[in-house]
């Protein structure tokens, strides 16, 4: 292909205050620069949009700085490269890293976040949602923190998003009675009819904590929260004896502007002698491969379905961030951009 010269970004204009909008960014246009040796040019095929995005955009300190204002929106993203003066890529290769809201990217291999080379004969799409940074977490949460046991009673929350509906298909495939907690009856009836989860609560409708007592009478002994707030109440009420409560998500609070209250029901914790922990999936990167594996043998067999939710256009990326916050998406929420 000709090199492009134009590049079209997605800057953070202003810090949000409460719930994000398109405000927040600015989109621009700027000249592709030239490249240093060790560096390549990736042409960005995929952005993946996640919860986490909306941290990132606050000034506070966290597992990775802010992005700065003026800066290009960070997101994962997995590339083409069309020009290399690097040893460790060639043109054609496909690259993972975090190219952010931007058509093209100058990446410098072999550094940290510099991008990662991966294999050709594994499909994008795939290396974006299921065995990408979202299944991972899904895989090392609940096997590592959640340790599910067979014939336990499992509950995900954020049930039909991309981590946690990999997440419980992963607590079933272990031999477990898993319920989903999600919103909307479509929704719901993907967890049972699709992802074979057990039961499915739809929050929109009544109560929450009445629902799960009638669906797991005995009590739960993983919770994989990827929501926090009233829904962890809830769950922490009905907690078993040594139950694991696995935090990956609060995206019920990510966009308040004050803290919200913390759960109500620590002491639940206490009397029943459980263990709740958070965790990051940058700490397992050197077990990635490990994971991957696993999760396509599952997904080759037939064990494990994934669903993509594509906006198509680096023009939408922030209305595509968007449909996370408002429950739009099913599955994974992704931008193709080329």
């Amino acid at each position: 292909m000709t090199r492009p010269t134009r590049n079209k970004q997605w800057v953070l204009a202003k810090r949000p205050h409460g719930m994000i909008s398109e405000a927040n960014w600015q989109l621009k246009e700027t000249a592709v620069p030239p490249l240093a040796d060790g560096e390549a040019l990736v042409q960005t095929l995929y952005l993946s949009c996640d919860p986490t995005m909306r941290g990132w955009m606050e000034d506070r300190p966290s597992y990775l700085p802010p992005v700065g204002i003026g800066e290009v929106m960070r997101a994962g993203s997995i590339g083409r490269v069309i020009e290399s003066r690097s040893p460790l890529v060639a043109v054609g290769d496909h690259v993972e890293g975090m190219a952010g809201w931007q058509q093209y990217s100058v990446i410098k291999p072999g550094t940290p976040f510099g991008g990662t080379k991966l294999p050709k004969e594994t499909d994008p799409l795939l290396l974006m949602g299921v065995l990408g940074i979202t299944g991972l977490t899904a895989y090392f949460g609940l096997l590592d923190l959640g340790q599910p046991k067979a014939g336990e009673t499992v509950v995900v929350s954020g049930a039909a998003g991309a981590t946690g509906s990999i997440a419980g298909q992963i607590a079933r495939i272990q031999g477990c009675k898993v319920i989903g907690i999600a919103g909307g009856p479509d929704k719901c009836a993907w967890l049972t009819k699709e992802a074979r989860f057990d039961a499915a609560i739809d929050y929109k409708r009544g109560d929450v904590g009445a629902q799960l007592r009638e669906l797991a009478p005995q009590g739960v002994d993983v919770y994989f929260d990827n929501v926090g707030g009233e829904i962890l109440d809830a769950v922490l009420e009905q907690i078993r004896l040594k139950a694991r409560v696995v935090l990956c998500g609060g995206i019920s609070a990510y966009n308040e502007v004050a803290p919200p209250p913390g759960p109500r029901n620590l002491m639940k914790l206490v009397i029943q002698r459980a263990r709740m922990e958070g965790f990051i999936i940058i700490d397992y990167a050197a077990r990635f491969g490990e994971a991957r594996a696993k999760l396509k043998s599952w997904v080759d067999s037939g064990e494990l379905v994934h669903q993509e939710d594509v906006v198509a256009g680096i023009e939408n990326a922030p209305a595509a961030l968007l449909r996370l916050f408002s429950g739009k998406n099913l599955g994974k929420q992704l931008v193709k951009v080329s």
